[in-house]
């Protein structure tokens, strides 16, 4: 399980790092809190933060409860496919948001598998 507890701490610090380089962008553009438009660059920035967000949402419940019935390794394993998946994303999108497939695919793909695995599980358990 310990291997579970560090792949969702770095998610923890990827989703931090993100929204450092959300406060980059916004000195870089001189956009002003609270806007969040206004310069391509930093609305990448920002979309790749929020949509991080949005998947954490889903890949935190699914990947603890996969753990629950699952080897932990295996877990960790696919929750390591998400890290990277949303580092590829981050580079893509802000390069050039036509590019982002790979990297959302290899961070949409892990949240699906850690969810079936653990209604998976789940179900066997009852």
């Amino acid at each position: 399980m310990h291997f579970v507890e560090i792949v969702a701490l770095l998610a923890v610090l990827q989703f931090l790092f993100f929204g450092i380089m959300v406060g980059k962008a916004r000195m870089v553009s001189g956009i002003k809190a609270p806007a969040v438009t206004g310069d391509a660059g930093f609305e990448r920035a920002y979309r790749v933060q929020m949509n991080t967000l949005e998947m954490l949402i889903a890949f935190f419940p699914a990947l603890y409860v996969a753990a629950q019935h699952w080897s932990g390794w295996l877990v960790a394993a696919i929750g390591a496919v998400f890290l990277v998946g949303r580092m590829i994303y981050w580079r893509a999108y802000v390069k050039d948001p036509s590019t982002r497939s790979l990297g959302f695919a290899l961070s949409f793909g892990p949240v699906l598998v850690l969810a079936v695995l653990g209604l998976i599980g789940a179900a066997l358990a009852m």
